[in-house]
């Protein structure tokens, strides 16, 4: 491929002839033909050397929070036997954009490094590269090159903001007054069920009056008590929310809940989307869910609510959404015999009457505009909660 100085050459070439045919000039003949020539070798000189190169990136981290940076390294390792001149580096990262390096020259076997660094916002899922490696002869005038090197992957995370305590819901002692649920994430020796022994189970884990009864080995499947489950359902109808920024607002807001009851020892499960749930053992997966999640123009909330009436462990459950509705109280009347607590966050820009609904089934609603935080709202239902049941 020709680059802009080979075009102009080619161009003066051209024109050199042109003028020779209507001047007669021999002068005019030999530039026009040098000229076309030098082009033509030069395009020669390109093909023969296409570059060879191995190239490494390294992408740190490669999972960030909306906001955050990431830092990329690309190493290039000349492999053919000769120079490659003119080197020039480009490297994309999805929609966030290009990073362009002009490297000169590569010598035979020589290595070199570029980095750069993403400001990583929107949330979302990035491919990055391959890259594309492009060299031109030693004159300029040719430009030879393509794709070098793997494809990555950024996760950019949705933003989080962080959340203290919990409101008081259902089920919790009101006069106890802790900042995180004591018990433990992997449930206890009270809370267990039985089934059949499979080859590899732990045999500290035999329950030998129940395998006496049967005759046969049973083993106890620790579970964790409801109080320590909690389930976060996010709402992706697009109806339900006025705006992007409504939207957005929501998923930032499923984060923080999952994050903060991952990290205070609930057994939580995310739905954002998909045929299942996502555990909070899975943390980075149901993050990435998050990353990904778009809003859908047809979406059944009740048949969700149906698969997960049939497959959920029960608890606590936190419904996000924008301007609730009809078919989102459904989900909560579906639900509400295994999930005895329920907690609504609403991200709207006005101020709606359809949460009294809510309210008078016995839901604690959390509701923000998009520019509003989250932790100061969920803050002020925590201590509005509390003082209630302790003047109560």
């Amino acid at each position: 491929m020709l680059t802009e100085r080979g075009w102009a050459v080619l161009g003066a070439g051209g024109a050199g002839l042109a003028l020779w045919i209507g001047f007669g000039e021999v002068e005019l003949l030999v530039t026009g033909v040098l000229l076309a020539l030098g082009v033509g070798v030069a395009a020669l000189w390109s093909r023969s050397g296409a570059p060879r190169v191995e190239l490494i990136r390294r992408l740190t981290p490669d999972a960030v929070h909306e906001g955050d940076q990431a830092t990329v390294e690309v190493v290039v390792t000349n492999r053919r036997r000769r120079s490659l001149t003119g080197v020039v580096l480009r490297d994309s990262v999805g929609s966030l954009g290009t990073a362009t390096f002009e490297v000169g020259r590569i010598r035979p076997g020589e290595t070199v490094h570029a980095r750069y660094h993403i400001i990583c916002r929107p949330r979302g899922v990035y491919e990055v590269g391959p890259a594309e490696i492009v060299v031109t002869d030693p004159m300029g005038l040719t430009e030879l090159g393509g794709p070098a090197g793997p494809k990555d992957r950024l996760v950019v995370y949705p933003a989080v903001e962080e959340l203290t305590g919990f409101p008081l819901v259902r089920g919790r002692d009101p006069a106890v007054h802790a900042s995180r649920p004591e018990f433990s994430h992997r449930g206890g020796e009270d809370f267990f069920t039985l089934r059949e022994y499979q080859t590899g189970d732990d045999l500290r884990r035999v329950h030998w009056p129940s395998s006496a009864k049967r005759d046969e080995l049973m083993i106890r499947q620790l579970e964790t008590p409801w109080q320590a489950r909690a389930l976060v359902l996010l709402d992706l109808r697009a109806r339900a929310y006025e705006n992007d920024a409504c939207f957005e607002k929501a998923v930032r807001g499923a984060a923080s809940v999952f994050r903060h009851l991952a990290t205070s020892g609930f057994d939580a499960e995310l739905w954002a989307g998909g045929t299942t749930t996502v555990a909070s053992d899975h943390y980075a997966v149901a993050m990435e869910r998050l990353a990904a999640a778009r809003p859908f123009s047809r979406l059944d909330l009740r048949t969700v609510a149906a698969n997960i009436g049939r497959t959920g462990r029960g608890g606590a459950l936190f419904l996000v959404s924008g301007i609730p509705d009809h078919d989102l109280l459904g989900v909560h009347q579906a639900l509400a015999r295994d999930y005895r607590s329920t907690i609504l966050l609403s991200a709207t820009e006005t101020e709606t009457s359809s949460t009294l609904s809510f309210q008078r089934a016995g839901v604690l609603t959390v509701t923000v505009r998009p520019t509003d935080s989250w932790s100061e709202a969920w803050m002020m239902t925590t201590n509005r909660t509390w003082h209630g049941a302790s003047a109560g």
